[in-house]
């Protein structure tokens, strides 16, 4: 068998994807220096969410309000990684809710009836924290006059800057690599607040993954050898960390809350 990797969710620029690309070699080849034999193929750029169902998938990345959503009995969890950003704690984190500087947002109450953009139905940074975040302000389970689904964070914060939306959440692992990769887009916003935190963006395998073959993974990660541990600081990761299933319900609490306020979809 031919097992499939990629690492998709934090491609911002082209620098970024191919530190992702080494990192993904470097988590292979620690494999092999343990004795694993076994046939790997990159995919570059998967399909989401099919890609994450594949029973074939190795070694990827998804988001944790799909895994409880969605991905339930089809995906293993493999390790957590601990982002040396602002708005990531421990393996914890959080999205940037963002607004134009010279907007007319300098509050969360101030976003009502205004236009917000988000990625995603399905993405926890970008809609479910957000919806989390003004659930308790929200009149007749409405608070924005309008959401916009922009189909990507960076789109998202794009539809911000141009006037065409007034605020958004983006995912803070996201938000530190576009400053860092390119500032000078990201001029003229700023971030109002943080939101509620959750745990980060989980590395999974597929169902046809034996569990000696997880814990092995999970071992490479947990430990790192220097080529790997290496790969990690350019890319800002301290650590990897192994969060259990039940960790992942917080993400479904977050939601319970804004529904408990009547507020259950964002709007």
């Amino acid at each position: 068998m031919t097992w499939k990797v990629a690492l998709p969710m934090y491609n911002v620029s082209p620098s970024v994807r191919e530190a992702y690309v080494a990192l993904l070699d470097a988590v292979i080849d620690a494999l092999r220096s343990g004795g694993w034999e076994g046939q790997v193929e990159l995919v570059r750029d998967p399909v989401l969410p099919e890609f994450w169902r594949q029973p074939d998938l190795l070694f990827g990345q998804t988001c944790g309000y799909p895994y409880m959503t969605q991905l339930q009995g089809q995906v293993q969890l493999i390790a957590t990684p601990s982002y040396a950003m602002p708005g990531c704690k421990g393996s914890d984190y959080s999205s940037a809710i963002v607004v134009r500087s010279d907007g007319p947002i300098s509050g969360l109450e101030d976003a009502r009836g205004l236009v917000a953009a988000a990625n995603d139905r399905h993405s926890n940074s970008g809609m479910n924290v957000l919806r989390h975040a003004v659930a308790p302000l929200a009149v007749d389970g409405r608070f924005f006059g309008k959401v916009i689904w922009s189909g990507s964070h960076y789109a998202s914060l794009g539809l911000v800057r141009d006037g065409a939306a007034d605020i958004a959440a983006v995912d803070c692992v996201t938000f530190a690599y576009l400053q860092q990769e390119n500032p000078a887009w990201l001029e003229g916003l700023s971030v109002l607040q943080y939101s509620a935190s959750s745990p980060g963006l989980p590395m999974i395998a597929g169902q046809n993954v034996p569990a000696e073959l997880v814990a092995q993974l999970r071992t490479v990660l947990l430990q790192p050898n220097p080529v790997l541990a290496q790969r990690m600081r350019s890319l800002r990761i301290r650590a990897f960390e192994y969060r259990p299933h039940g960790d992942y319900c917080h993400i479904l609490e977050l939601e319970c809350e804004a529904q408990a306020v009547a507020f259950p979809i964002l709007q």
